[in-house]
């Protein structure tokens, strides 16, 4: 560990205010930084025509196809196999295959210590946030996230970047012969989503990592990676969400995900629903954890808006930390950030084995360096053009509220391409007030929701005048930029893409590739 990690909590480095430079004066430092962000989220790979997008794109160095032409097609062949598994849409709820993977490997996922993560919504982000606190105590961080939207590499990171492809071909490779063992001697052979989190998996203990954060697929006690006993398990807000396999109340769903809770850890818990707290707070005592709860042990002191994010000052688990700069938009973020810091701080023993805080500046330059692709992400200017990954109501709602705060457009258009089987009237509600007029399309993905099914129930929330049809994203995104420029240059329009997380990857894909 870092000499930087613990003072006392009572120190001058606890307040703030007496090290280093005074936060205004490291505001350009910080805001130029932003310019230079590494926006890891993938993009799906399709082809369209130029849009008339004139202003900056967003930063160009994401995960491409790789230059060298035989490291290219060897890739396509790892991810023709892996897709040629039983996709994540399809579920056996079990562990027995990974299980089984974890043996025949020699457990490679009790080779390091891990921070767990399941919740609704906020998971990538909070793992974002949680890897670059980390990595600002000099630990080496393996990192395991989904969806990926375009590169699979982009699930298994390394020291906040996505493994390379030599990397990823190299693992998969060394995997599949005991992969195959496994394939035999189950009912079901081993779907997309195992062999990738074995992947993960084995590749930390290859680098080797000092610590995994490792974001769940889907609910927690079946999920795939719940095969790592994690001294720290993080539950992000809990809302409704695949409720076909998780259940269709908060309770129901928080039974799921408090089965990453094991024996003895710290769970670091987001504000809940009261029935989904009480079922979480159930389980820690059956498993002797410790809880820290949103709100009581941690939280947000205050915040307030600022260029290019917002300033923070946050209660963690040893003391306050203020004056934190995040780059992030949103009520929601900041919130993220609390969970993000009491993990953290459990994952060291503050606030049980220790009475001390982590050192500020520390905290202050891992947050300020966080990045969340697709969230809030502003991708072109004039007219504004925002990207955000909401896909369930509560996730809708958390983005409405946060677009309505931190940028003030006089008039939004909405780009709305969501998958299929989600809440979309939810959704589609929760963005009504905030929406002029809303575009219905869908993304290049099998799993797209029908065009004209969106569109009835567009309408239905809308009204038919507030609403147009295009089944092409990239059509949609063209008519949106033209509805947001009749207000004129200076009028402060802006569109809004979101449904889904490949609708994302697809839109910064046409709005930005080749510039």
């Amino acid at each position: 560990m870092s000499e930087h990690l613990p003072h006392d909590a009572h120190g001058d480095s606890g307040n703030g205010h007496d090290d280093g430079p005074d936060p205004l004066e490291r505001f350009d430092e910080i805001i130029d930084a932003e310019t230079g962000r590494d926006p890891d989220l993938a993009v799906i790979e399709a082809g369209s025509r130029t849009l008339r997008t004139q202003a900056g794109p967003p930063p160009s160095d994401l995960p491409t196809r790789p230059e060298d032409p035989e490291v290219d097609r060897a890739l396509r062949e790892v991810e023709a196999e892996l897709m040629g598994r039983w996709p994540e849409t399809r579920l056996e709820p079990s562990l027995k295959r990974i299980s089984a993977l974890m043996d025949v490997l020699g457990e490679p996922q009790r080779s390091y210590p891990s921070i767990h993560i399941t919740g609704t919504n906020g998971k990538t982000s909070t793992a974002r946030m949680i890897e670059a606190l980390l990595g600002a105590f000099d630990l080496r961080t393996g990192r395991y996230s989904s969806p990926h939207v375009q590169a699979m590499t982009e699930r298994i990171s390394l020291d906040g970047a996505p493994i390379t492809a030599e990397r990823f071909i190299e693992t998969y490779r060394d995997l599949k012969p005991y992969v195959e063992m496994v394939d035999a001697s189950q009912e079901h052979r081993m779907s997309f989503f195992e062999v990738l989190t074995g992947m993960a998996y084995a590749a930390f203990a290859d680098a080797p990592v000092d610590v995994a954060v490792v974001e769940v697929g889907m609910g927690g006690s079946w999920d795939a990676t719940n095969v790592i006993d994690a001294g720290v398990a993080v539950i992000t807000p809990i809302s409704l969400d695949h409720t076909d396999r998780l259940g269709d109340t908060p309770e129901k769903i928080a039974v799921e995900k408090s089965g990453i809770v094991k024996q003895g850890a710290t769970v670091v818990l987001a504000q809940q629903p009261v029935e989904a707290a009480s079922v979480v707070l159930r389980r820690a005592v059956e498993m002797d954890a410790t809880v820290a709860r949103e709100g009581l042990e941690f939280g947000v002191v205050s915040r307030e808006v600022a260029v290019g994010g917002q300033l923070l000052t946050l209660r963690g688990l040893g003391g306050e930390y203020p004056e934190v700069f995040l780059p992030l938009h949103g009520a929601h973020m900041a919130h993220n950030a609390a969970v993000a810091l009491a993990a953290v701080e459990a994952f060291f023993g503050i606030g049980a084995e220790q009475v001390r805080s982590l050192d500020i500046d520390a905290v202050r330059a891992a947050f300020a360096s966080v990045t969340s692709p697709g969230r809030l992400e502003v991708v072109r200017r004039s007219p504004t053009v925002v990207l955000d990954a909401a896909h369930n109501p509560a996730g809708a709602q958390a983005t409405a509220e946060a677009i309505t705060e931190a940028f003030g457009f006089s008039r939004l258009v909405g780009v709305v391409a969501p998958s299929a089987g989600k809440d979309v009237r939810g959704l589609l509600e929760a963005f009504e007030p905030i929406f002029a007029e809303v575009v219905v399309t869908r993304n290049a993905t099998s799993r797209a929701m029908d065009v004209d099914e969106l569109a009835a129930l567009a309408v239905e929330v809308f009204g038919e005048e507030r609403v147009q049809v295009e089944p092409r994203l990239d059509d949609a995104l063209e008519e949106a930029i033209t509805l947001a420029e009749e207000e004129g240059e200076f009028a402060g329009a802006g569109v809004l893409v979101t449904g889904s997380v490949f609708t994302v990857g697809e839109a910064r894909l046409l709005l930005g590739r080749d510039r």
